[in-house]
């Protein structure tokens, strides 16, 4: 479950609230090959869902996934509400549970430190610790993902984009695996240099990009667990024009915009938050013409 590819999809309107709710886009990621499936993560929009509509999309994930194991977001302002959302996600049959520290007020690291702590001693099942600067706002260092790693639930450690040197990466990786319990895994996040971190060591990529096109991200897995370099690198190469298109839009908006082009989704974003513009849209079609045709 915390090795290979985990494929983070977007949680559709209906999928919260509907007693027959769409479920293409999980099954889609079981017949890919998915090793697991991070339901409520950021591209999941757990922020700006309630209780119940998290809820009701950890029952509809878990009974969509068959075997592929499914980490279900749990990430709230308070610990209190945390909390619940491990309840839920436990009640909902989940593997693990994923956590970032969200904030408002800016956290030390001693309160992040008793944030993990806290869930630690409320969890049934395994923890991956969720980094990720770009939305949180809150900087894990090396030292204090060591100590948190030392909590008897923490099974893995979803670390912000490496870089895109090889030998960066490996510094890195190794960086941090040095202080932490063997086993606990590291992944890397950042679709565009993902294929770099797992030749340069980490155990698993946690992929916004395989939530909605799964099977070009197995095969970057696939080849690079094997050790095949150039293959691997060549794969997430030729999705090139897309890890553009998420540095200039955000890979969240930019992802749901793929969704709905491929028919998987209608409803992709949450109010506030607005898909792409018309002249985006346009650049995503052809980016999406130009990468087919290269697969």
């Amino acid at each position: 479950m915390f090795s290979g590819l985990s494929a983070f999809p977007l949680t559709p309107r209906l999928m919260t609230v509907s007693m027959k709710p769409p479920t293409r886009l999980i099954r889609c990621l079981v017949n890919a090959g998915v090793d697991s499936i991070g339901a409520l993560g950021s591209t999941g929009s757990y922020a700006y869902l309630s209780r119940e509509e998290r809820a009701r999309a950890a029952i509809v994930a878990v009974d969509n996934a068959g075997d592929v194991p499914v980490i279900v977001g749990v990430g709230a302002l308070r610990t209190r509400d945390v909390l619940r959302h491990v309840e839920d996600a436990q009640n909902a049959g989940a593997s693990a549970v994923l956590l970032a520290p969200m904030t408002y007020q800016p956290l030390t690291n001693d309160e992040v430190f008793g944030l993990y702590r806290d869930v630690s001693a409320n969890l049934s099942v395994p923890l991956v610790v969720y980094d990720n600067p770009g939305t949180t706002h809150f900087h894990f260092s090396d030292e204090l993902h060591a100590r948190i790693a030392q909590l008897s639930s923490v099974a893995s450690i979803k670390i912000s984009p490496v870089s895109s040197d090889v030998d960066d990466a490996r510094t890195r990786i190794a960086r941090l695996r040095a202080l932490i319990p063997a086993h606990v895994t590291i992944g890397v996040s950042g679709d565009g240099t993902a294929a770099t971190g797992l030749l340069a060591g980490a155990d698993v990529w946690y992929s916004v990009l395989a939530g909605t096109m799964p099977s070009e991200c197995v095969a970057i897995t696939t080849a690079a667990r094997a050790g095949e370099t150039e293959i691997a690198q060549l794969l997430s190469d030729r999705l090139s024009p897309i890890w553009d298109l998420f540095g200039r839009f955000g890979s969240y908006r930019v992802v749901a915009a793929i969704a709905e082009e491929m028919n998987l989704i209608a409803d992709g974003l949450p109010n506030p938050v607005r898909g792409l513009e018309s002249n985006a849209r346009a650049a995503l079609g052809l980016t999406l013409l130009e990468v087919r045709s290269l697969l």
